[in-house]
């Protein structure tokens, strides 16, 4: 076990101490003790938090073994004679604890060889930057960082009993796939899920109360994505309420709309996260939470209570790892004194790992328009990218928001929008010239590698500039 407790009653003076190890707070520490800091987290359960125990990574490991039935029961197409390939969820999720367990005894050893000190328990802010452990432990902190993290948000009606009703945290669990699932939500999460258990062999039915899959994504992206589910026979339902389930012995009923009903052995609670903040804040910290629970911090991560800083989802901020990284750098930043860039949350890099797989930074083209910009806009479907032919991976396409200059072509770049293979991999050049504000005409100066997936992107940039090659 790498959670170290102090002796109870002690305390210690450190010059941070975080409240919760999963990115925002392991994030902190590292970069502070990598800084000179002394720095103590206190963790409930391991450090790594959900997104290494319960939701980034292992999700990620269930969706790469989708892939990996896709291909193979693709073979033939390739030359390739296989079997029609089945699926042993049991060894599946025998290989994700096992990826996540590398993952956690190296960031643990991380952790220790940088001298950061781990205390097993629930910490309470108390004032005067004094953390308190349910162990009886309490640290003294010049500073405190809290980062302790978002929980699955749940519905009235449906009791979370993690075999017929479960939430992200449930799922991942499974030793053995349902012959059939009811997702609610058709958010990142939702679809995620509902990509990958459609994929193994689940019949799947998807439940949304907004008109749109993928809420906050360009709406062409999002079409591409629904067109894909529905071509796979995943049941899309959007603009439905879902009312409530009746069990039924083996599984249940679920009750949406007016009066529609879908049968199934087991449903998932997609519906986003809520910030844990449940006895984190004891009286007098100084520290405010917002009607929806989330702490209320100010562009450096200050919290209302000097030298008390919160990062990562327990603040109303995109509830995605990397950007309670960014957050956890400009918070410690901020402590040591140094210049510090405020997260721009218009441009951070998302990525969705459903297939096909969604990467996108900066302003849809509906949410530029509705913000006053005159857009110019360009698109490359793979369809006609020689590499997306070859892996056999057509649907999608690249968006690449400007714009409008005064000459009327296109100015500085302000959305980059993917939809397609392996997309989360290829969203990097478009996230820097969306954050730098470049022109087309400077990104289409990058030489791109030919064959790639990649160069869709600097096909639809050079497009922009009036003189595309490919792409009109």
């Amino acid at each position: 076990m790498e959670v170290v407790p102090t002796a109870q009653g002690s305390e210690q003076p450190y010059d941070i101490v975080v409240i919760g190890g999963g990115p925002g707070g392991y994030a902190a520490a590292l970069y502070a003790a990598a800084a000179g800091l002394s720095v103590a987290v206190v963790e409930k359960d391991k450090v790594g938090g959900t997104c290494l125990h319960r939701g980034c990574i292992p999700a990620k490991q269930f969706l790469e073994a989708a892939s990996v039935f896709r291909t193979v029961a693709g073979a033939k197409e390739f030359g390739i004679q296989a079997s029609q390939p089945s699926v042993d969820f049991s060894v599946t999720q025998a290989r994700k604890q096992k990826v996540v367990e590398q993952l956690w005894r190296g960031l643990s050893g991380l952790m220790r060889g940088r001298k950061i000190t781990t205390v097993a328990g629930t910490g309470t802010l108390l004032p005067d930057h004094v953390v308190q452990v349910d162990d009886g432990t309490r640290l003294t902190g010049r500073h405190v960082i809290i980062a302790s993290g978002s929980v699955p948000r749940t519905i009235p009606g449906f009791d979370v009993d993690g075999r017929l009703v479960m939430t992200s945290d449930e799922i991942l669990d499974l030793d053995r796939l349902p012959s059939s699932a009811a997702v609610i939500g058709c958010g990142a999460i939702g679809c995620e899920f509902a990509s990958m258990l459609s994929d193994l062999g689940t019949q799947v039915t998807m439940l949304e109360i907004l008109p749109k899959m993928l809420p906050g994504c360009d709406r062409e992206v999002a079409d591409v994505v629904a067109r894909s589910f529905r071509r796979r026979g995943i049941d899309v339902h959007l603009g439905v309420e879902v009312t409530g389930h009746t069990p039924n012995g083996g599984g249940t009923t679920v009750h949406y709309g007016d009066g529609e009903s879908v049968t199934v052995d087991s449903v998932i609670v997609s519906v986003g996260r809520r910030p844990l903040t449940d006895g984190l804040l004891a009286e007098g910290t100084g520290v405010e939470l917002d009607q929806r629970g989330f702490v209320v911090v100010d562009e450096y991560q200050r919290t209302g209570a000097d030298g008390v800083f919160a990062v990562g989802d327990v603040v109303a901020t995109a509830q995605l790892a990397h950007v309670g990284f960014a957050e956890a750098i400009v918070a410690v930043k901020t402590i040591l004194g140094e210049p510090a860039v405020p997260v721009d949350y218009n441009r951070v890099p998302w990525c969705i790992y459903c297939h096909p797989e969604v990467a996108f930074a900066g302003w849809s083209e509906e949410a530029a328009v509705e913000a006053g910009y005159d857009v110019v806009v360009k698109k490359d479907p793979f369809g006609g990218n020689s590499r997306a032919k070859i892996v056999g991976e057509t649907d999608g396409l690249v968006k690449v928001i400007a714009e409008r200059a005064p000459d009327g072509g296109a100015g500085r770049l302000l959305g980059v929008h993917m939809v397609g293979p392996w997309v989360t991999e290829q969203l990097g050049q478009g996230y820097l010239a969306v954050n730098w504000e470049a022109t087309p005409e400077e990104v289409a100066h990058f030489i791109q590698p030919h064959p790639t997936l990649s160069e869709a992107f600097g096909e639809t940039v050079l497009a922009l500039t009036g003189r595309g090659l490919h792409v009109g």
